[in-house]
Formats: C-alpha cells, structure tokens, sequence
C-alpha cells in the first residue's frame, strides 16, 4: 500500500511538472528537430533570426504583461523581466532589429504557428497539438 502510494505521488508530480513546462515549437512541416540553447535565445532577443539550415525564422511572442512571457524570458536569458523589456526599448528604438510580433493567447500563438511554415514561438508543454513540433524544452 504504501509503495502504490508513493508511485501514485511521483506520478503526479511528474505529470504537474510538465504542466509546468515551456516548449519552443515549430510548424509541424519544419525540417528543425531541435534549436540549441544559443539559438533560443538569439531568437527571441532579436539577434540572430534564422533556422540551423538558413531559412528566416518568424518569431511569435506575447504581450508585455503575460505570466508565460516573463517566466520564458528570464529561464532563458537568466535577466529580469524589467531589464528584457529595457533591452527591447533600446533595441526598438536603434531600429536594427524588429521584435517578435505580439498575440494575446497561447490558442492564437498555437494556430499562427501551425498555419506559418516558419513559425517559432513557446507555450506551455501541455497545451502542444498535433500541427506543431516541439524543438526545445524548458523543464520548470
């Protein structure tokens, strides 16, 4: 009994910590299996926006204020949230590189990238769908 408790446990705390997670996703049609670390993060901040084959990325990101955003943008570049959004001010208003383009949900974010072959964006792991692939995780 207390065996069958304790898997019982560590079941579900494997299950709620995928909940937690984030995944970098593609279109399903994507040749890119994986994207390094490096190249999440050149990414999503702007500077480098290309696939690991050359092919221009689109990257899709949230609203200012999401809890999703926040929490991806400082695992992956270990900065706050207030110097990210300082670091996009600056770079904004340089002019050398244009940011992700912005949507209000994670379904929005879903159906853009699985309707636009060179889709990148991140949603939390258990809302994945079949039109999307999953190149990059981020264990919470």
């Amino acid at each position: 009994m207390l065996r069958a408790s304790l898997f019982l446990l560590l079941l579900f705390s494997a299950l709620a910590q995928a909940q937690q997670d984030i995944v970098v996703i593609v279109n399903k049609t994507n040749p890119t299996d994986a994207l390094s670390h490096k190249a999440v993060v050149d990414m999503f901040m702007g500077k480098y926006l290309a696939f690991p084959d050359g092919s221009m990325a689109q990257t899709y990101d949230y609203q200012k204020d999401s809890q999703i955003r926040s929490t991806f943008l400082s695992a992956i570049t270990g900065r706050s949230i207030n110097q990210i959004n300082a670091y996009w001010s600056r770079v904004r208003f340089s002019g050398k590189v244009s940011p992700p383009q912005i949507f209000p949900d994670v379904m929005t974010v879903l159906d853009k990238v699985a309707h636009t072959a060179n889709a990148v964006a991140y949603v939390p792991a258990h809302t994945v769908t079949a039109q999307v692939k999953v190149v990059y995780t981020i264990a919470q």
